[in-house]
């Protein structure tokens, strides 16, 4: 099948990097892209920490732990070329009891088997030459772990699909995708438009638009938010870098952690807590809609009964500052609740399977010609680019099996 006209549903960081892969790789076709804000990168590339994951974590082999390790490289090169903001500033994970040392010990294990470079185990008493206000029983230390500004690259991401001869339409809402014998057509603002081939990177609307689209309902988006608060200027040189809790596996969420930015400031957070609105990034801000849909669906009731102790930190943490800097205060005793004040607030499009499981590796479904992107976990935007490589490849081969099928 000949391919001409193509179209990426979504202006973040993982839309815009496919469609600048598929500019790479179909240099002779038209790269459309609908972006239904008036920026791109607008929901969660533009409301994150800005971490750089370096791949601690993941299943060695998984395809998170490949396409982590090799976004790392591609976003860094790329950071590089485009003069974006890019600093490795390190990271530590702490563990504070012998329980969660064990757990270090195994995160050791898949980081160097995941090629993770530089990244040791330390004793407490070493924490201070890193982090010299931290504190622990142990620690790993990762100094490859960097922060960069998500925002620019997208926009750069954008300004290079742009340069290339594809089109960006800004306040572009795509309610469904229709395929038919002969092409895909995108209804959006009341119009539509035909292509060969369609890839939707919708994030946080990207079950709703596959719904409408003929597909499956599950797995189902059910948003979560994670508060921020900043540590105040007098108080910012009590961290150098990233200092992060060691993760239970028992829970999906991570907990309070303390990250560096670019600018020299501290961020404390985030916490996660399901959020009345998909795109509610203002606290009291509420979408009747999106809050029936949530707490409608018996999944999340499902996962709820199976993570109370989990939703207890987390409850206190959305209800109480307090408890919120006491969790940090684990880590770095000297802050205090007079030395934050609120900060920005992040969605995550939290996939979730009709049983209350959470979908953790990526989804892929759709046909031939249209290609729904269900979930780009985390670290989706560490590895954007190469989440690219990975969807158009599949996307690619999905057109010349459905071309060879008689």
């Amino acid at each position: 099948m000949s391919i001409t006209r193509v179209a990426v549903v979504g202006g973040g960081i993982v839309g815009l990097s496919v469609a600048r892969e598929l500019g790479a790789r179909l240099p002779k076709s038209a790269v459309t892209v609908f972006e239904k804000e008036a920026t791109v990168g607008a929901h969660q590339t533009g409301h994150n920490s800005g971490v750089v994951h370096a791949g601690l974590y993941y299943e060695p082999g998984s395809l998170k732990a490949q396409l982590c390790r090799r976004g790392v490289g591609l976003l860094e090169e790329f950071a590089l070329t485009y003069d974006v903001r890019y600093e490795k500033c390190g990271k530590i994970v702490v563990a504070q009891n012998e329980v969660e040392n064990r757990r270090l010990r195994g995160i050791h294990e898949r980081a160097v088997a995941n090629g993770v470079p530089g990244v040791r185990l330390i004793r407490g008493s070493e924490i201070p030459e890193i982090e010299p206000h931290a504190r622990g029983l142990a620690a790993l230390h990762s100094p490859e772990t960097a922060i960069i500004d998500y925002p620019g690259v997208t926009r750069a991401l954008a300004e290079e699909v742009a340069w290339a001869g594809g089109r960006i339409l800004l306040r572009s809402e795509v309610s469904r995708v229709e395929e038919r014998s002969r092409e895909v057509v995108v209804h959006a603002n009341g119009g539509a438009e035909s292509f060969d081939l369609v890839i939707a990177c919708a994030g946080l609307q990207s079950d709703r638009l596959a719904r409408n689209s003929g597909e499956a309902v599950f797995p189902k988006i059910v948003p979560f938010f994670g508060d921020y608060f900043l540590l105040s200027p007098q108080k910012s040189d009590l961290v150098n870098g990233l200092i992060y809790p060691v993760p239970d596996p028992k829970y999906p969420f991570l907990g309070v952690h303390l990250t560096k930015t670019l600018d020299g400031s501290v961020v404390l957070g985030p916490n996660a807590f399901l959020s009345l609105g998909r795109e509610s990034y203002q606290r009291g801000l509420i979408s009747l809609r999106d809050t029936i849909d949530a707490l409608g669906f018996p999944g999340f009731w499902r996962f709820a009964a199976k993570n109370v102790q989990a939703a207890v930190r987390e409850t206190r943490t959305a209800l109480s500052t307090r408890a919120f800097v006491e969790q940090a205060r684990q880590y770095v005793a000297e802050i205090s609740v007079a030395d934050v004040s609120r900060g920005p607030r992040g969605i995550r499009a939290q996939a979730m399977n009709s049983d209350g499981s959470l979908e953790d590796d990526f989804k892929i479904t759709g046909t031939a010609r249209v290609v729904h992107v269900r979930n780009a976990p985390s670290p989706g935007a560490t590895s954007a680019l190469a989440i690219a490589e990975h969807i158009v490849t599949e996307a690619l081969n999905r057109v010349d099996e459905g071309a060879s099928t008689p």
